[in-house]
């Protein structure tokens, strides 16, 4: 097939270099306009960019997906599908009725479930076991188009957003070049989705989502630890300065004895240490104080005592 690709992050690479293999003429890699970034404003490309310069494809970088100039370069090329992976901007029905086959999106949850920007860490945040990806040819709504295929992944109790994201970059990548096979050959029939079953949107992560509420429940808070790894991380404050928690195991609260607040450090020892939260405790076991490396908890109590009472937040 004539591909182009439309992808943006890391994410998106591995389905790009399936499609490679897989022997389809991909020709045209379209992605977000390059970034500076760093307090030396460096200007860095997308992922998906130094990918396709790597095997000499040539590259599109619109500011605006919807733009005339833009559409009409893509016609030009005539591609017989396009492929999207984390594209990062919403595509005009003009850019969708372009391609033969239409445009392909791989979406990292199992449809209808998970719509939206975050369905990894969502996933992980709100205690899935299993997830996986979906193929799906586009429409003009936010991931509300026809079911193509779908692969599943069982998540490990100890799944992290980081984690998660990385197996379903590669299991989304080898989805991608088995759907294109069944379209080329007519096997695969479009599901239309349940509206019913889609669920809570997924929305963007943010930094101010992961700011730790500790009357919440311990396991609550663990799984939002584990989502938001490695971005944007959850944390909380001590001593006035940002905490990030990296590491964490529910444990129970102490029984008996006088009731703690919500964030009270309850005890401390050489490994960690352990804090209330609204139902049940919270054992820290990995973090990072602000300006410091990540580390374990006991090496940070070496360098920094702590003492049961003291409060985070």
């Amino acid at each position: 097939m004539r591909v182009v690709f439309m992808g943006t992050p890391d994410f998106s690479v591995p389905t790009l270099e399936k499609i490679i293999e897989a022997g389809h003429e991909v020709i045209g890699v379209v992605t977000q306009p390059d970034k500076a970034k760093g307090r030396g404003k460096k200007v860095l490309f997308p992922p998906v960019k130094e990918k396709a310069l790597e095997h000499n494809l040539p590259v599109y970088q619109p500011k605006r997906a919807r733009d005339p100039e833009f559409i009409g370069q893509m016609r030009d090329l005539n591609p017989d599908v396009m492929v999207v992976v984390a594209f990062g901007q919403i595509l005009p029905k003009a850019l969708l009725d372009i391609p033969k086959y239409g445009c392909i999106n791989v979406h990292a949850s199992l449809l209808p479930k998970y719509r939206g920007a975050a369905p990894i860490q969502w996933a992980v945040i709100r205690g899935e076991k299993v997830s996986g990806v979906t193929t799906m040819q586009m429409d003009v709504g936010l991931d509300t188009g026809d079911m193509l295929m779908k692969t599943e992944v069982a998540l490990a109790e100890d799944e992290t957003g980081g984690s998660l994201h990385d197996k379903l970059s590669v299991l989304g990548g080898e989805l991608l070049v088995e759907t294109l096979r069944g379209i080329e050959a007519g096997t695969i029939r479009p599901e239309k989705q349940d509206d019913s079953q889609a669920g809570e949107y997924a929305r963007m992560l943010d930094k101010a989502l992961g700011k730790i509420d500790f009357s919440m429940p311990a396991g609550e808070i663990e799984r939002l630890i584990r989502g938001l790894n490695p971005w944007p991380s959850a944390y909380t404050f001590y001593h006035g300065k940002t905490m990030k928690l990296w590491k964490a195991e529910v444990v129970p609260a102490n029984d008996g004895g006088e009731a703690a607040a919500p964030g009270q450090i309850l005890s401390v020892d050489k490994k960690g240490f352990t804090v209330q939260s609204g139902e049940g405790a919270l054992r820290i076991l990995e973090l990072q104080m602000e300006g410091k490396k990540r580390m374990d908890a006991g090496a940070f109590l070496r360098g920094c005592p702590m003492a049961a009472g003291e409060i985070l937040g």
